[in-house]
């Protein structure tokens, strides 16, 4: 570990599992103050860095995240970015591969890392995963390169030993300390007796020295359409013609097929053929959406349906945010979607 003396984080806690500690006077979880995170987890002293902490306030449940958080996330690190060496974003895990998503498009020319991080169990319970990713994302967040630069100047999330780029993890397993992979694209670190990071992996800005700037516009008018068996007309049209949507992610099968039926096909032509803009993203959580291998797939494509990739749903919802919060041209947004902008999908 190459750590300067003088580095320092930046600890925000915005809510979530891993800053619960129970009361002892009646066995109720409460969030513990940050500002005493040393005496809590005093590990962290034998860093040669110095620990600062901010907490929202309010304290917001994972479930309750709005895309009002990764603005005020945003804004925080712009106005800390130039007090900090990188900063460590403790939240729940139900949505926290939104918030990385989300982050690493809003957040341009960064060369700091932005760790996410929680944990299954409270900080203050014995078997604890909370601990040992806060010490490792605390580490990681001071890791530096041997000329100075940041070693992982990407957002990423922090979890049971692995560290994954923020815009291609999914939590897969809601009881597991293993809760999260990185099924299209391999861990950029990973934690063991000493922190393995693979460094052709990480994404290093051409520039180091380039100013943070922030895009907090964020357009939310986006639907997710999962094809199942059984699916009707009605529905398929309530959310592929609503007035009200301009993108919608249209969650199909294997490598991104979906049912055959004319009305079908006919109303993902007529939404596009509207302005709407249809990206096709994959249920499974491996592989890639080719919509040339079969029938069904290309039915899609030729109704006008965008292709995305080996994309999650959650990097997927976050770029089409980010992208239409800038881009009021629909058609900017669709020739922008199918690029590769942080590394979210692999072309």
């Amino acid at each position: 570990m190459s750590l300067l003396n003088k580095s320092s984080v930046l600890l925000i806690y915005t809510g979530g599992t891993i800053g619960m500690k129970e009361d002892p006077r009646d066995q109720a979880l409460r969030p513990f103050d940050f500002s005493g995170i040393l005496s809590e987890v005093p590990e962290l002293s034998m860093f040669a860095c110095k620990i600062d902490s901010y907490t929202f306030d309010p304290l917001i449940d994972s479930s309750d995240v709005e895309p009002q958080l990764w603005q005020q996330l945003a804004e925080l690190i712009r106005d800390r970015y130039d007090d900090y060496d990188g900063f460590v974003i403790l939240h729940g895990t139900d949505t926290m591969a939104y918030s990385a998503s989300a982050l690493s498009f809003m957040l341009n020319g960064l060369a700091k890392p932005v760790i996410f991080t929680g944990s299954q169990l409270p900080i203050g319970r014995a078997r604890t995963d909370g601990k040992e990713n806060l010490i490792s994302s605390v580490e990681i967040a001071c890791a530096k390169t041997p000329d100075g630069q940041a070693m992982v100047p990407e957002v990423c999330v922090f979890f049971d030993s692995m560290l994954l780029r923020g815009n291609r993890c999914t939590k897969a397993n809601s009881t597991a300390f293993h809760a999260f992979v990185s099924p299209n694209y391999p861990a950029l670190a990973e934690a063991g007796i000493n922190i393995r990071y693979n460094q052709r992996l990480i994404h290093y800005p051409a520039n180091p020295d380039w100013d943070l700037r922030i895009d907090t516009a964020l357009d939310t008018r986006v639907a997710i359409l999962k094809v199942h068996p059984g699916i009707t007309e009605q529905i398929t049209r309530h959310v592929l013609c609503d007035p009200q949507i301009r993108a919608c992610i249209l969650e199909t099968y294997g490598s991104g097929n979906a049912i055959s039926r004319p009305w079908f096909v006919d109303i993902v032509r007529e939404s596009a053929a509207s302005g709407k803009i249809l990206l096709n993203v994959s249920q499974c959580l491996s592989g890639e959406v080719d919509m040339t291998l079969y029938a069904t797939g290309m039915a899609l494509k030729n109704a006008g349906v965008l292709s995305g990739y080996d994309i999650t749903t959650e990097s997927a919802l976050g770029k089409l945010f980010h992208l239409m919060g800038i881009e009021p041209d629909n058609e900017r947004v669709k020739s922008l979607l199918e690029k590769n902008l942080r590394g979210e999908i692999s072309k």
